[in-house]
């Protein structure tokens, strides 16, 4: 079974623009993003940087987009994310309301840049953890001096936290905990975002230890997603992210790609292949993208999607994004080994009684 996760960044600056786009068939970005998601061929596809509507008309348009590139997914999940909700405060302490930082998380608009799941296998429940207040989390890093007002209403979560089980041949279900955190752009000596996007990546650990106002779940999980966060290099709370790779209920198959080590800053620390991100203009290769499946599941093969020179995919990639996708095999009951394959919907929906694609 192929889990895959990719920052797009196809998100547009106004609501209603990337839907024009999708609809538009002649963006290259969205072109290129397409080739990205059908030459990984992953069974579960989760995806940042998609704008959010209410109707699900965007995703639906992208999903049709992906479908006529040769990547169906007949299963998709796409919740309001906190990007771009308005809270009426001055959360970030700047004297003004009702702009960009001011909302849950970053966003010139409501639902900007949120996340979305698109799915081979069915989906059997989603459980948001989104609403968590960040002064709720065990051991919270908030900043100092944070007013009460503010303290009462701001959500950890910059974008979201979804807890979204999928149906497995055997009649189980795996439970990916999926995320997008905040980068740790400098803002100020309180280190807000420093703070909350080392925080984002430490939920996950209360959240298996059940420390949260939600059950633990039940049976195997992945951690995916975007942390922001590099473990070595660049800013951030790089203790955060190393808590969560050492978590011994995890694995870190370290995704490799020779693209990434060809491109690699030898300024950095970090080991070159297996970053997923690009930043010429910033901090330049980072690893800042993950899956970590249970420490139970056999995992057959990890990389990331980025083509070394001279590769035909290479400048495809680099037009889609300047983060990269990366993917994890993992060996599950009954699934005829890794990448897409439409029997593998058709196997869980008979074992689950939901209807096929």
């Amino acid at each position: 079974m192929r889990l895959a996760t990719f920052h797009t960044e196809v998100g547009r600056a106004g609501p209603g623009l990337m839907l024009a786009d999708l609809l538009s068939g002649d963006d290259p970005q969205v072109a290129a993003v397409a080739a990205v998601v059908a030459a990984a061929d992953a069974d579960v596809l989760v995806l940042q940087g998609i704008d959010w509507d209410l109707r699900g008309t965007a995703l639906e348009a992208l999903a049709e987009v992906l479908r006529a590139g040769g990547a169906a997914y007949p299963h998709r999940v796409a919740l309001r994310p906190n990007a771009g909700m308005a809270t009426g405060l001055d959360l970030d302490g700047d004297g003004r309301v009702a702009r960009h930082a001011d909302a849950q998380g970053w966003g010139a608009f409501a639902g900007a840049g949120g996340m979305a799941v698109l799915s081979r296998l069915p989906v059997l429940r989603v459980t948001d953890l989104s609403a968590l207040l960040w002064a709720d989390l065990p051991g919270a890093a908030l900043p100092e001096g944070m007013a009460a007002d503010v303290r009462a209403v701001q959500r950890l979560s910059s974008v979201a936290h979804w807890d979204v089980a999928v149906a497995l041949p055997d009649g189980g279900a795996l439970h990916l905990l999926l995320w997008h955190g905040a980068p740790p752009i400098p803002d100020g000596p309180a280190e807000r975002n420093l703070r909350r996007g080392g925080d984002e990546a430490l939920m996950w650990r209360a959240y298996l230890d059940g420390a949260l106002p939600w059950s633990a779940p039940q049976g195997a999980v992945v951690v995916m997603g975007v942390a922001n966060i590099d473990p070595v290099d660049g800013d951030g709370r790089h203790d955060a992210v190393a808590s969560l790779l050492a978590d011994p209920r995890l694995s870190d198959p370290g995704p490799v790609s020779a693209g990434a080590a060809a491109a690699a800053d030898p300024a950095h620390r970090g080991d070159p292949a297996r970053d997923t991100a690009s930043f010429p203009d910033g901090p330049g290769n980072l690893r800042v993208s993950y899956i970590l499946p249970d420490a139970r599941l056999t995992v057959a093969g990890s990389g990331v999607l980025w083509p070394g020179p001279g590769d035909p995919l290479a400048e495809v990639v680099a037009d889609a994004s300047r983060h990269r996708l990366v993917w994890v095999d993992v060996d599950v009951p009954q699934l005829p080994g890794p990448g897409g394959v439409a029997a593998h919907a058709e196997a869980a929906a008979a074992a689950t009684g939901t209807p096929g694609p």
